[in-house]
This record gives structure tokens, sequence and C-alpha cells, in this order.
């Protein structure tokens, strides 16, 4: 289905297409140029093909995955790819990849400034945001005017909102948890306007009255990947009542209202109202301090920490959010999973003894 649509965007509306790896890059200036950001997290399921043995194991399933679609000559429908500095594992595959094979076209950077907002982070972060554009306008051949550019902005700070709203009021949708993600994360690879579409039939789905019962959780981790954690969840009899996924919640700034006219501006304000992440190296106490808030408003009765194996930035943060969550006597699972296709029976099985002792308010694992 993807190929088909991407295809089908190059066709009819001659837009160029990028391939990006996850997860913060300042997508409204692409969408000002008139490009279709894909986003490659991985794929799931088992590598294959003479590329998946090039990394070694014991690095981040993202970038092995990633290295074994692109090199095996998957990405061909892309016009360039685009590496954001999450990581140096991912920053060190866009040097990787000339030499492996598969991949010949331009390469964008995006080095986002780690940490808390400072005058030279946000002097930096203006100049790589000018080097982006200028890659970009190489790439398309357009120069970006500025009214596009705050029609992009106000697009996206429409679709945050819309997001934002529907994370609230989730308790108040008759929708499966994995069929809510599942339209949630459709913003990873369709066009803003078509992906704004969808959050729209969604939000009118939201009931003046709460729809779910069960154990209230909050998940936090890079990715909901495999996806049927959440049926394993739900089944168990938990619903997910508040999200801190970098794929997700993370990616959702606060900064949707009274932006600044300028557009370059409310880029740069839109990027420091992101909620914390350790792929940003977020101060790690505000970032315990956002979460146990984020929890205890959502009334949740118990936190999944669920880390993509191998993710050092947020294995980095696990040990202080599981003592400042043990001294709130609030239960912790934490677990690894490797983009594979579904969960081990071993996991289902961790996972459906947290919800028990979640619903009884039981020490940690």
């Amino acid at each position: 289905m993807r190929k088909e649509y991407i295809d089908r965007q190059k066709r009819e509306f001659g837009r160029k297409v990028v391939i990006s790896l996850p997860i913060h890059y300042p997508k409204e200036i692409l969408t000002a140029l008139d490009v279709l950001c894909v986003e490659l997290w991985g794929p799931p399921g088992e590598i294959s093909g003479n590329q998946a043995g090039r990394i070694q194991t014991y690095v981040c399933p993202v970038v092995r995955k990633a290295l074994a679609f692109i090199a095996g000559g998957h990405a061909s429908e892309a016009d360039a790819l685009l590496f954001p500095h999450t990581c140096d594992s991912i920053q060190g595959l866009a040097s990787l990849l000339p030499d492996f094979g598969g991949w010949n076209g331009p390469v964008l950077r995006f080095i986002h400034p780690k940490g808390e907002r400072r005058a030279s982070s946000e002097v930096y972060l203006v100049r790589e945001i000018e080097a982006f554009i200028a890659q970009v306008e190489t790439l398309t051949g357009k120069k970006l005017e500025p009214a596009r550019l705050s029609s992009a902005v106000k697009l996206h700070a429409e679709i945050d909102a819309l997001k934002l709203r529907i994370l609230k009021l989730r308790r108040n949708i008759d929708m499966r948890d994995s069929e809510l993600y599942a339209i949630l994360r459709r913003g990873e690879w369709l066009w803003p306007e078509d992906h704004m579409a969808e959050l729209k039939e969604l939000a009118s789905k939201i009931s003046d009255k709460p729809q779910k019962k069960g154990v209230a959780l909050m998940l936090s981790g890079i990715v909901p990947e495999p996806m049927d954690i959440f049926d394993v969840l739900e089944n168990a009899g938990a619903f997910i009542v508040a999200d801190d996924y970098a794929a997700i919640g993370r990616r959702i700034s606060s900064s949707s209202a009274e932006l600044p006219d300028n557009p370059l501006q409310a880029v740069i304000e839109r990027y420091f109202a992101l909620p914390p992440c350790s792929t940003r190296s977020s101060d790690l106490a505000g970032r315990v301090e956002y979460l146990t808030g984020l929890y205890s408003q959502n009334g949740a009765a118990g936190l999944v920490l669920h880390n993509v194996k191998f993710c050092e930035p947020e294995m980095f943060d696990v040990a202080m959010i599981k003592k400042r969550f043990a001294a709130m006597n609030s239960p912790v699972l934490y677990v690894e999973t490797e983009l594979e296709k579904q969960l081990s029976g071993q996991l289902s099985t961790r996972l459906e003894a947290f919800v028990e002792m979640a619903s009884k308010g039981g020490e940690s694992e």
C-alpha cells in the first residue's frame, strides 16, 4: 500500500520523496518544499539478504534493519535519504551506506542541538535549519517561500493539536489501542493533509463519556514495535492511558497556538516546545518530572518501559526513571524488543503478569 501511495504522490503531484531515519527533524520544511517524507523504522521482521550481517548484532536493530532494507535496493523510489542525529549509530549509517552499496543518491543530514534551550543552542538550531533548507532546495530545485513555510507550520501545528486532543481523550474512543496507534502512526508516511483528514475522522469518534475499562497503563519507549503489544495488554485487561513513545507522544509540540509571525522562528519555537526526549539529551531530572506528571495526571496504575534493544540514549534514562517510580510505589516493567513481527510468548506472559500485578498495586518487576 505504501509503495502505491508513494508512486501516486510522485506521479500525480510531482513531489520528491525523502526516506528518513527517525526521529526529530523539521518536517515543516519538507512539506513547504512539496517533499513527501517516509520514515524508516526498521522495518519490523527478520533481516534477510546479503546485507543482514554488515553491522554487528549488538547495534540497534533500527539501524541494522534500515541498512539491510536500503542496501538491498528497497529504497529505489526515494529521491534522497535523511539522517537526523538521533544517535551516533544513525549518524554513522549515513557514512557507511556508500561503502555497503544499494544507495548512490543524495544524503541529507540534520543535527539538532542537544540539551535544554540556551542562547547558544538557539543560534545553532537556526544555522542548522538554514543549512537543511539549502539541502532540500538543492534537491527540489525550488526556493523556500515564506508564505508556504507559514502554511506548513500552521498545518503541522493543527496536526499536533489534534493528536494531543486524541491522546488526552483516548479513554472516550471506543477503539482498540492497536487500531488507534495504527492511525496515529500513518503520519510517518502520509502527506500531512491526508493524515489530517484521518485524524479529524478519528477525533469525531470521541464520546462524551469514557468507553474503556480495565487497568490504565502508561507506555514509554522509542517505537511501539511489534504493534501486537497493544493487543496483548488489552487482552490481559489493560488499556493505554498515557503515551511517551518517541515515535508518538514525544513528537507532539505543545507550541500549537500563538506562534511567531516569522515562520522560521515558529519552526524553532515548535522544536523547543517538544516534550523531553532521550535522543535530544533532555535534562534527565526534567524528563523524570515530565513522566511522573503525565503518569499522575492520567491516572495510570503502572508504567511499561518498552525499549528497542541496544538503544543507548533510552537506556541511559531507565535507572533514574525506575528509581523515581519505585519511590512513588508505582509498578514498572522494563521490556526490550528488536522490531520483531510479534511478541514472544515469554514476553507476552510477562506483560500479562504485569497487568495483573498493576491491578493489585503490586511492586515493580
